[in-house]
């Protein structure tokens, strides 16, 4: 049986073999401490009772901490679920660390303000790269608005004919 304090030695022995950076495993920690604080002796002397009461423990987490928003609250739970998880995969027997490669997450640039316009005005179905199309685009402005109208350069008679009489139908 795994008491609890163990995830503590536990986050610190992956800090120190590079499995967890400094600031995860602070964030590991903090989120042990808060929930530790909800456990009852029982639960203390076993993460698996933890993990089995972890919906009763989260709501009395809940309801100690009415001042911090929900969302937060479920990212501790989620960062005590992801110790546990790692524990039990690599802290039961310490020489599987060996085999525990790390996710690295790819670091990006921070947005200036012209990038978050531009993405704001990014709509998923506007192609980014869009090929030379073998079409007659013709955009078109009038007192009520714009029209675009896309033709394929290849078109039939009878396919015009379609497309007139669409138009017509608007005109109505």
């Amino acid at each position: 049986m795994t008491k609890f304090i163990n995830l503590y030695d536990f986050v610190d022995f992956a800090k120190a073999n590079r499995k967890y950076p400094a600031n995860t495993a602070n964030n590991l920690k903090s989120a042990l401490k808060i929930f530790e604080k909800e456990l009852n002796a029982e639960e203390l002397k076993s993460i698996d009772m933890v993990e089995d009461s972890i919906g009763e423990i989260f709501r009395s987490l809940v309801m100690a901490h009415k001042d911090k928003s929900i969302v937060s609250l479920n990212t501790y739970k989620a960062r005590l679920l992801k110790v546990v998880k790692d524990y039990r995969k690599y802290g039961i027997e310490p020489g599987k660390t060996q085999n525990w490669i790390v996710k690295t997450k790819k670091s990006t640039p921070l947005l200036i303000k012209k990038d978050k316009t531009d993405k704001n005005n990014i709509k998923l179905s506007d192609p980014i790269h869009s090929p030379v199309d073998n079409l007659h685009k013709i955009d078109l402005s009038f007192n009520s608005g714009k029209a675009q109208i896309s033709i394929p350069r290849s078109i039939t008679k009878e396919d015009a004919q379609t497309i007139k009489n669409i138009i017509d139908s608007l005109a109505s």
